[in-house]
């Protein structure tokens, strides 16, 4: 599903215009990239799941061309990780 098939659904879902849908999308994802982008910045959305930051420390790595050690610079990167209502739904689990 690409962004313009999920606010189709988004829309059809919520029973909402494909404009305000799109506006609903656009605004998640710039609350959660805002947060994010703040210290110590988390979302959390109970039975989802939960958006983090971490921080890669900086390593040594190997340039596949030219087999060389290459350095590698710390870097902080988006996390997700599945909430327990949402594996489960993926990994076809019942609720109890």
């Amino acid at each position: 599903m690409n962004k313009s098939e999920l606010i189709d659904a988004i829309a059809k879902d919520a029973n909402i215009t494909k404009v305000a849908a799109k506006a609903a999308l656009e605004s998640f994802i710039s609350n959660v990239t805002s947060t994010l982008k703040k210290k110590d910045g988390k979302v959390s959305l109970v039975g989802f799941g939960t958006f983090s930051v971490a921080e890669r420390a900086a390593r040594q790595g190997i340039n596949p061309a030219t087999k060389k050690p290459i350095k590698i610079a710390a870097k902080k990167v988006a996390k997700f990780k599945a909430g327990a209502d949402l594996a489960g739904a993926v990994m076809g689990a019942k609720k109890k």
